[in-house]
C-alpha cells in the first residue's frame, strides 16, 4: 500500500485552522455507533462499526431496499397483492410475540400497503409477505438480499430472514447498515417519504411510527429501529435539518429511551460540531499514482464531484491528509475506476476517507514501457 501526504491539501487548510484552539470529543453509551455523510459517505464518527452485530429489525432496510429495486424496475406495482400464508400470519403475526400489522390468514394485502407496515409498525408479518411474494420463499428472497447487498458494497453482512429476528447466520455492522441507508435514500427518492409517516392503521388497529425521533423537532426524517433481547436497542436515523444529510446507526443500548437520548446526542453532535471546508473542485486532481506497464506512467486521481472535507470544529494538529492505494496498478485503467482514498486526520485520528478515482484511462504501454516499468521495478520496487 503505497501512502503520500498532501502537502498542497495540508497547506490550504493550515490557514483555514490558524486558530483552532480545542479539540471537541464525543462519545456515547452504545456499543456501535457510526456516524455517516450522506453526500460523500464518509465516517464521521465510528465506534466497534466494522463489528459484527445482530441488526435486529434495521434488517428490514435490506429487505425494503431488496423491494424497492423490484418496484423501479417495473418487476412489482404497488398495487400488486400479496398472500399473507400461514408462515407469515403464525410467525410474524399477533400469536408471535413480536412487532406485526395484524394482517388476516390467507388475504391479500397491496404491495404499498406492507411496504408502510414494514417501515412503521416494522411488522413481521408484511415482510415476510413480501420475501414470499417476490421470490417465492424467504430463503429465496435472503439471497436477493444478499445479492444486492454485494453490488451495494456492504463487506461485514449475511441475511438469512426478512424480518431481522434473531438468527445465528444472520448479521451486519453499523457501517453497513447506515450503507443501506444512504442506498435507500439516494435512489429510491419516491418513496423515502413514507419513512416520517407518523402512523399507519390496518385491520381496525392503528399504529404510530417506532422512530420516536420523529417527534423530538431535529430534523430526523426516518428510518427505523430495531430490538431483541439479546442484542439491545438499537436505531438507523437520519437528518438533512443544516442542509446537510447525515446518517447514524447505534446499537445495542439498554432502553428506548436510552436509544433515543444516544441517537439526538449523536445527531446533534453531528450537525454542530463539524464545519465544511471546500478544498477541492470536481475535475481536480488530487494525487497521482503510478501505473506499471501501461500507456502513461500515472494516472490522476480525483473525487468525484467536489471534495469539501467536514472537520471537528476546536480541533488542534488538524488537519493532516493522505492518499492511499495498492501498488503496483496494472493497466488496462478506465476512467472512474476507484483506485485509491483520500484519508483526513485529526489528532490521529481518521475523521474523512473519500474514494478517489482514475482520471483519464490508461491502457497496456507498449514494449519499451514495460521493460522500462519491470527494470524500476527490480531496481526499487513498487511497495
Amino acid at each position: 500500500m503505497r501512502n503520500f501526504s498532501l502537502k498542497l491539501l495540508v497547506t490550504l487548510l493550515t490557514v483555514c485552522w490558524a486558530a483552532a484552539a480545542h479539540a471537541q470529543d464525543f462519545d456515547t453509551k452504545a456499543p456501535f455507533a457510526v456516524l455517516m455523510d450522506y453526500e460523500s459517505g464518509t465516517i464521521l464518527f465510528n465506534k466497534a462499526g466494522d463489528e459484527q452485530l445482530e441488526p435486529a429489525s434495521m434488517a428490514k432496510l435490506m429487505t425494503l431496499a431488496v423491494v424497492f429495486d423490484q418496484l423501479q424496475a417495473k418487476k412489482l406495482q404497488p398495487t400488486d397483492e400479496f398472500f399473507i400464508s400461514e408462515h407469515a400470519w403464525r410467525d410474524g403475526g399477533a400469536s408471535s410475540g413480536g412487532s406485526t400489522m395484524f394482517a388476516v390468514l390467507n388475504s391479500k394485502i397491496p404491495v404499498i400497503d406492507l411496504v408502510r407496515s414494514v417501515i412503521i409498525q416494522s411488522g413481521n408479518d408484511a415482510a415476510i409477505a413480501l420475501a414470499e411474494g417476490i421470490a417465492g420463499s424467504e430463503l429465496s428472497f435472503a439471497q436477493m438480499m444478499n445479492q444486492l447487498g454485494k453490488e451495494i458494497g456492504l463487506t461485514g453482512s449475511n441475511f438469512v430472514n426478512a424480518t431481522g429476528l434473531p438468527d445465528p447466520a444472520q448479521f451486519s455492522t453499523a457501517r453497513d447498515l447506515a450503507t443501506i441507508a444512504r442506498f435507500i435514500i439516494a435512489q429510491f427518492p419516491e418513496y423515502y417519504p413514507i419513512f416520517s409517516e407518523r402512523e399507519f392503521t390496518w385491520n381496525k388497529i392503528r399504529q404510530m411510527n417506532r422512530n420516536s425521533l420523529l417527534e423530538i423537532g431535529i430534523g430526523v426524517d426516518g428510518l427505523k429501529t430495531g430490538h431483541t433481547e439479546a442484542a439491545g436497542y438499537g436505531e438507523v436515523v437520519s437528518t438533512a435539518a443544516t442542509g446537510r444529510r447525515l446518517i447514524a446507526v447505534l446499537h445495542g443500548l439498554k432502553s428506548m429511551t436510552e436509544r433515543t437520548e444516544e441517537a439526538r446526542k449523536l445527531v446533534t453532535w453531528g450537525t454542530r460540531g463539524f464545519e465544511l471546508i471546500p478544498v477541492f473542485p470536481d475535475g481536480t486532481p488530487i494525487s497521482y499514482a503510478d501505473v506499471y506497464g501501461g500507456s502513461a506512467g500515472q494516472v490522476s486521481l480525483m473525487g468525484k464531484g467536489n471534495i469539501d472535507l467536514f472537520l471537528p470544529k476546536g480541533a488542534q494538529n488538524c488537519p493532516q491528509a493522505t492518499v492511499t492505494y495498492k501498488a503496483p496498478i496494472r493497466p488496462p485503467v478506465k476512467k472512474g475506476d476507484q483506485l485509491a482514498e483520500l484519508n483526513v486526520m485529526c489528532n490521529g485520528s481518521v475523521v474523512q476517507v473519500t474514494p478517489l478515482y482514475a482520471g483519464e484511462d490508461v491502457t497496456d504501454g507498449d514494449i519499451v514501457r514495460k521493460a522500462t516499468d519491470a527494470l524500476k521495478e527490480l531496481a526499487l520496487g513498487w511497495l
